[in-house]
């Protein structure tokens, strides 16, 4: 029998107040339960909700730089079982072992940086055109923060979000996303282990149509920090501008790279594939889009596409496993019905393009990575995120077009150019509409200390990481001391 884990709520382990259950399964092995888990109730959430806010002023009150203590010792914790984590990661996810264990690295990481920042000022002493008033600033924290976070970063991005929120001062109650809620039971495990103080981190698990909606209209919510579709994104702006409450969302991408004549075509081939094809391209910055400028399409083709055929497929607990199985049934039926209406829609198939069967590949969620060409920039498959193993290769005459065709899509998260030119580097840089660029570089893959977000639909506006953070996790206060009056 499956084990049953509970929400984790002011600081004890509860069950939801609905008595029911759901389950979270393996991806590569389907028959694989990986665990029950609490379908919680928005009666659950206003009970987390409420404990979140019973001890902000408390936490707010708290040193930063003891609030930095506990998120070092989070960090502590984390390390010393990277591997049982990075595991889990795996399990439920799916990802390959390698990345899994990469991305418990980058959570602690993320804790350490942020633990230092409780450190660092938040303020400053302004001068002011009267010579007895002390004016200076500070930064607030805002209150109870929900945290709504996506599946394929299941440790790296909740704790992105929790770490700046928590040094910050805020306390928050952590919904994750359906597929993936064992591993957010081990995150709250970690706060257990270093006695983070009752109520100030809790989490909820249960599905978005039952608990999202409280976790955003709640009056004791100041503010929602959310990852994942663009239309959940797009609702929970609405939502939240009707209550006057701050947001954050990051959502979908359709990352391009551009491929110059003047590149080494090597390099950019096998770089492209990472980026498109890795964790079978289940990443808002992976590589969807590959602009292939001038003479150069039919080698950079055969290149990409023979670098795609010799990717290993199986599943994520085999080290050499690069294209592992997608989250889901309903991902792979979306997938696949986005290959065959860029079929439709008279694309040509390269590589892949259909699902692997026999043996393992029949338990569980296996997509084949897939390269077509001949498709419009326009069309639905150009255009769209799929967030799949897929990749378009689009041809465009000169450096113009190529931007153009770049910049032409609803999303602008991450970017990329392959040349060793440097005035097409500045160009590009200057022009790509994307809030993430790289030269010579994979879409995908970031780094903790420095600001992480897109342009247009990709997101709003507000940056994570890095010290961006703090303007989205507080607010700035201004004092006035008139020093004549004491």
């Amino acid at each position: 029998m499956a084990e049953r884990y509970q929400n984790y709520v002011n600081g004890a382990w509860t069950d939801a107040s609905t008595g029911t259950v759901s389950t979270s399964t393996n991806p590569a092995d389907l028959s694989d339960v990986v665990g029950e888990f609490q379908a919680s109730s928005s009666s659950d959430v206003n009970t987390a909700i409420s404990a979140a806010y019973g001890v902000k002023e408390s936490w707010r009150r708290t040193s930063s730089l003891v609030r930095g203590g506990y998120l070092m010792k989070a960090a502590s914790y984390l390390e010393a079982n990277l591997e049982e984590y990075a595991q889990a990661v795996t399990r439920e996810s799916g990802k390959a072992i390698l990345e899994s264990r990469g991305e418990v690295g980058r959570a602690i990481a993320l804790l350490q940086y942020y633990a230092v920042e409780g450190a660092n000022p938040v303020g400053a002493v302004v001068p002011s055109v009267n010579p007895n008033i002390l004016l200076y600033t500070n930064r607030m924290p805002l209150g109870v923060v929900s945290l709504i976070t996506p599946w394929n970063f299941p440790i790296a991005i909740p704790i992105w979000k929790m770490a700046p929120a928590l040094v910050y001062g805020n306390t928050i109650v952590l919904k994750p996303a359906s597929a993936t809620p064992h591993v957010a039971t081990l995150i709250a495990r970690m706060w257990e282990a270093v006695d983070l103080p009752a109520g100030v981190f809790n989490l909820i698990t249960g599905s978005g149509s039952q608990v999202g909606n409280e976790l955003i209209t709640n009056s004791k919510v100041a503010a929602i920090s959310f990852t994942g579709s663009t239309r959940i994104g797009m609702n929970i702006a609405a939502e939240s501008a009707k209550r006057g409450k701050r947001y954050q969302l990051e959502m979908g991408g359709k990352n391009p790279v551009i491929v110059l004549p003047d590149a080494d075509l090597e390099q950019a081939a096998e770089i492209t594939v990472s980026g498109a094809m890795k964790y079978s391209g289940q990443k808002c910055t992976a590589t969807s889009r590959a602009i292939v400028v001038g003479n150069i399409m039919e080698e950079f083709t055969n290149l990409v596409v023979e670098k795609t055929n010799a990717l290993k497929i199986g599943a994520g607990a085999d080290p050499e496993s690069i294209i592992v199985p997608v989250i889901d049934q309903a991902s792979k039926n979306n997938i696949t019905s986005m290959i065959a209406r860029g079929i439709a829609d008279g694309g040509k198939i390269l590589a892949g393009g259909g699902i692997p069967t026999g043996g393992a590949y029949d338990n569980g969620t296996f997509v084949e990575p897939t390269v077509i060409n001949n498709v419009a920039t326009d069309a639905y498959i150009a255009c769209e995120e799929i967030f799949g193993p897929v990749l378009s290769i689009l041809p465009a005459a000169n450096d113009e077009e190529a931007l153009n065709i770049a910049n032409s899509v609803d999303y602008g998260l991450s970017a990329g150019i392959f040349t060793k030119d440097l005035n097409s580097v500045l160009d590009f840089a200057d022009r790509i509409e994307a809030g993430i660029v790289k030269i010579n570089g994979e879409t995908a893959g970031l780094e903790p200390q420095v600001p992480f977000g897109g342009m247009k639909s990709s997101s709003s506006g507000d940056r994570e990481q890095g010290k961006a953070a703090i303007e989205f996790f507080t607010q700035s206060k201004t004092i006035y001391v008139d020093r004549s009056a004491t």
